[in-house]
């Protein structure tokens, strides 16, 4: 059997459905799985054992230009290459216009998605054969997206342990070790204080109060911050020198090199971004806070993860800008990020 997975984004979003790949091969042995993949994601499944192909995409650049001459070409041509492939199954887990469309021109006839209410764009329903309602108890990304994957095969995903993979070479591995082999001997934290919007951010003054609590409280610790753009380079920068010594702003690192990276440290802090998730998956402890997004949705699950949702009335709201922006930024207190991070790491706090 041959089956094909259309998600293409964000990169948390790819990370939290990368289980669905274990469910696939413990229902199906021998199955062989195809990915379609935001080209500048393709490099974190490069490789990955349960993925026979990727076919790597612009799916943003074709949501911005869908009536371009150029998109509708790149969209005929991966048309060829998906009918070539001749899938028995299609599972739409991206629930756009732009999915919907690389679906319904796979050439495949079984095409699962999600029903209306859970899609991103309702022309997404139209391209798919078979909607698949989520039930109340599939609140968490993972688990709406193993719901869809699981209704051919009639197996109970819930029954089973599934995990989520992600490989890395043995160079990036070694440039992690040569990098932490520079730090002082004690616990290393990742700081990831960059946010895809406004309304998922913390403020700086919260990064540089929560950083002189670690370091006082965890000797000889010491505190990274990675960046992807300049902007976040800028603000990491400020924060790091606020903070004072026994912190270090990163280099930009490619997926799978923070994905080496993130295997060696002792715990990352974030919002809700994507390089929470591959910590996540990496089985890398972890402490987030949620603002506009709900954390019951989209928080790293398990012991070794805390999650914090803000306390205001409006917490969830799914707004990319709002008003009361810097009132919702206060509600995360350091206190409550602290406990976090001291409940999770209590057997090194006591050395």
């Amino acid at each position: 059997m041959r089956v094909l997975i259309i998600k293409p984004s964000s990169l948390g979003d790819v990370i939290q459905t990368l289980p669905v790949l274990d469910y696939l091969h413990q229902a199906v042995p021998g199955i062989e799985v195809d990915w379609v993949i935001e080209e500048s994601l393709q490099e974190l499944l490069a490789g990955h054992p349960q993925l026979s192909q990727l076919h790597p995409v612009p799916a943003a650049l074709w949501r911005k230009n869908r009536f371009a001459i150029k998109t509708w070409r790149g969209v005929s041509a991966l048309q060829r290459t998906l009918c070539e492939r001749g899938y028995d199954l299609v599972f739409d887990l991206q629930g756009d216009l732009v999915s919907g469309v690389i679906s319904r021109f796979s050439g495949c006839a079984d095409r699962l998605g999600f029903e209306r209410e859970e899609v991103k764009e309702p022309l997404n329903t139209l391209c798919n054969t078979r909607l698949v309602p989520v039930r109340r108890q599939d609140f968490h990304n993972t688990d709406r997206c193993l719901r869809v994957v699981s209704i051919p095969f009639a197996k109970d995903f819930r029954a089973m342990s599934l995990a989520g993979h992600l490989e890395t070479s043995p160079e990036d591995d070694a440039y992690a070790e040569t990098l932490l082999a520079t730090l002082a001997d004690g616990l290393v934290f990742l700081f990831h204080h960059g946010a895809a919007q406004p309304t998922e951010a913390w403020s700086e003054k919260g990064w540089t109060a929560l950083g002189k609590e670690v370091l006082d409280r965890f000797h000889d610790a010491s505190i990274l911050f990675p960046w992807s753009n300049e902007a976040e380079r800028q603000a990491a920068s400020s924060i790091a020198a606020a903070i004072g010594p026994g912190c270090r702003v990163l280099d930009r690192l490619s997926l799978k090199g923070f994905a080496a990276f993130l295997k060696k440290v002792d715990l990352m802090v974030g919002g809700d971004a994507g390089l929470v998730q591959m910590a996540a998956i990496l089985e890398t402890p972890t402490v987030s806070f949620y603002r506009a997004t709900p954390a019951k949705k989209s928080a790293p699950r398990g012991d070794a993860h805390v999650a914090l949702q803000s306390p205001m009335h409006c917490a969830g709201c799914l707004r990319a800008f709002c008003d009361k922006d810097a009132q919702c930024r206060d509600s995360i207190k350091v206190e409550a990020v602290l406990a976090g991070i001291s409940r999770l790491l209590a057997p090194a706090a006591s050395q």
